[in-house]
């Protein structure tokens, strides 16, 4: 059965239940339940905070992410996808990793302006700083606020690199700036695609664009000239490990210069959120499933082993690298993505005033 026919699945969200975050000590509980008339049911719409952050820059010291710069312009993430990793530094805030990440996002409407105190700091080099380290930074709200624009608008200016991770077609609104930064070397435009099985995907990533359209999106770029590397991320055993060679032809067909992937890891509240979810929407196999991710990561759903947490290790892991390698070689052999051009940084942004 799937959950078509299952009362208690919340349509339209990935996870299914508010996880207990470890940072609080009371939590809300429904008691006596059978004295009311009716359940106690939740605002399900989604809720924005605001975030007055002091910095907007951070940088990842992991041995395995070592030296990253990023941006997250966004906290939470309406697009649900079940097994985000992000969904657990919700829990910093006061929330739960599960339907609170998609539902309460919190938004920093200064980023822009923080980013333009980030480069005219005194001794600053230009480092290529990626967008949507965690949270997607074209997620549905973009298309209103506008926070990943402003931003994009100080990358031109100051003509500093930068790297896009999305799965939305908002991106698209942008094309005026992402062409001029791509004539200068300096973006990169990287398009998750977790499954061209449209079921799978509605069940894994409810409030996402198509696999159809993030390819359409691949392909407009490149017409424009914005190199693309497609993010065949993360591969769930059992699930979308199959698919890891049509993904890469489909997104090599439509102009692709790159691929990578990941092997899905489910760290803290994400092992109870996943384990839920698969066992409603895919009861038949889910034990099948967690069992085989366990085996790429030491027998457990949790890896925090750098090195081996996003690639995995054992027999399954090997057999996907082994799938992942050939399809690159067969698919995009002689393709690479252009290196970015650190020489054209222009301290203080030439002689523009701050645009705040």
């Amino acid at each position: 059965m799937g959950h078509e026919d299952n009362d208690e699945f919340f349509k339209g969200r990935g996870a299914q239940v508010n996880t207990h975050n470890k940072f609080l000590k009371n939590k809300y509980v429904l008691e006596h339940i059978e004295g009311l008339d009716e359940p106690l049911l939740e605002n399900t719409a989604t809720q924005l905070f605001e975030e007055t952050s002091k910095k907007i820059v951070s940088e990842s010291n992991s041995p395995d992410l070592s030296h990253m710069y990023s941006i997250n312009p966004y906290q939470g993430c309406e697009h649900g996808c079940i097994y985000c990793y992000a969904r657990n530094t919700h829990e910093y805030y006061g929330f739960s990793a599960g339907l609170d990440f998609e539902r309460k996002i919190i938004v920093k409407r200064n980023a822009a302006e923080l980013l333009e105190q980030y480069f005219n700091k005194k001794n600053y080099k230009p480092v290529c700083i990626l967008l949507s380290g965690n949270t997607d930074c074209y997620q549905p709200i973009e298309r209103r606020l506008k926070i990943t624009r402003s931003l994009l608008q100080l990358f031109l200016k100051y003509k500093n690199p930068v790297s896009i991770i999305t799965k939305n077609n908002v991106i698209l609104r942008d094309l005026d700036i992402l062409t001029e930064l791509a004539a200068m070397n300096l973006v990169h435009v990287n398009v998750s695609i977790t499954s061209l099985n449209e079921q799978l995907r509605q069940k894994l990533e409810p409030r996402t664009v198509t696999a159809t359209g993030r390819l359409a999106v691949i392909q407009k770029l490149t017409e424009k000239g914005i190199p693309c590397r497609v993010m065949a991320a993360p591969i769930i055993p059992g699930l979308n490990s199959n698919e890891v060679p049509a993904i890469i032809k489909a997104a090599a067909d439509r102009g692709a210069l790159s691929a990578g992937f990941t092997i899905v890891r489910l760290n803290g509240s994400i092992g109870e959120i996943f384990t839920d979810w698969i066992n409603k929407a895919f009861p038949d196999r889910a034990e099948k499933v967690l069992n085989m991710i366990k085996s790429c990561h030491d027998g457990k759903l949790n890896d925090s082993d750098f090195g081996r947490r996003m690639s995995g290790e054992g027999k399954i892991a090997e057999s996907i690298h082994q799938m992942f390698k050939m399809s690159c070689t067969r698919f995009m052999a002689d393709r690479e993505m252009p290196e970015f051009d650190y020489t054209l940084f222009v301290p203080k942004g030439g002689r523009q005033t701050s645009m705040f």
